[in-house]
């Protein structure tokens, strides 16, 4: 049986394309989030109620901090260092700058400061993409090739297993961690989600390791046990389209959640007048603080 949270309510109005990507700097308590379609890098603050946006030249899909003044941030074409301050970006890495029918997608970085981001086909072709890591140098490897919509990725807090969701297969799957050198092994399937709650897309993992995932088509942000498959709570979201959420607050006990405006109905724009706006909810739990690039 799914318990169900108290509902998301708005924190910050503004009508997002595609919003996505939710980080939450636990140094400067702010969260950092995209918007794909739109080619923005978003700076939100809590505090103030204020929303910094930075244009970007192509689609942003992944957001992770750096240090003060710098952001490690996936455009279309390969992955670059912005300052946040100028908005000037220098390449780290053209991983996929010749597959002109691809952009990134989703990414964290693993308890080391590796990011591991993934593509997909802009056309949403099936087994176009992949999931790459990347190190501080730029080096990149392909760890996990055929996917679809590479999206949530997170990792335990014994730091010895990650979980990894490619969307169009409703399900969340696990692979044995080697946090010294960022290998996987032990793929195996560990939640399956209903297609009648949607689709999975961004995910969280909180204090006692269990999963917050946003579900695109499903007005909601469900929180699934990985050791027994289930899903265990809902929090119910004013926006048909829920991408992803991350803990924040000074004690992480706040989940943000970003969501999305574009591939609604009518009806569904009609029922959803908020939906690309930013949304907050009581989780009931405490998150973890997320991992910098470059682990710093």
């Amino acid at each position: 049986m799914i318990n169900y949270h108290n509902k998301a309510i708005l924190e910050y109005k503004i009508k997002a394309r595609l919003g996505e990507g939710a980080f939450w700097n636990h140094k400067t308590q702010e969260l950092y989030w995209v918007d794909i379609e739109d080619q923005m890098l978003h700076i939100y603050n809590p505090q103030t109620k204020k929303n910094r946006s930075l244009p970007t030249p192509s689609k942003i899909g992944t957001v992770v901090p750096k240090n003060t003044n710098e952001t490690i941030v996936a455009l279309q074409d390969g992955i670059y260092t912005m300052n946040i301050k100028s908005g000037d970006i220098v390449l780290l890495s053209d991983i996929e700058s010749g597959l002109t029918e691809n952009r990134f997608n989703d990414g964290k970085c693993d308890p080391s400061g590796r990011l591991w981001v993934g593509s997909m086909a802009l056309k949403m072709q099936s087994y176009r993409a992949s999931l790459y890591m990347v190190d501080t140098s730029g080096n990149a490897q392909v760890k996990i090739d055929r996917v679809t919509v590479s999206n949530g990725i997170v990792w335990s807090s014994d730091q010895k297993t990650m979980y990894y969701i490619d969307t169009p297969t409703g399900m969340i799957r696990a692979f044995d961690f080697d946090n010294e050198i960022g290998a996987i092994s032990n793929e195996r399937i560990v939640v399956k989600v209903p297609n009648s709650m949607g689709s999975p897309d961004g995910m969280a993992i909180d204090s006692e390791d269990m999963l917050w995932v946003g579900m695109w088509n499903g007005n909601a942000v469900i929180r699934c046990n990985p050791k027994t498959g289930k899903i265990i709570s809902k929090i119910e979201v004013p926006a048909h389209n829920v991408t992803a959420c991350a803990f924040g607050g000074k004690n992480l006990d706040i989940l943000y959640i970003t969501t999305a405006s574009i591939d609604m109905t009518k009806k569904e724009k009609a029922a959803c007048p908020l939906a690309g706006s930013l949304f907050k909810a009581d989780p009931g739990v405490k998150g973890v603080k997320s991992v910098f690039f470059g682990n710093n």
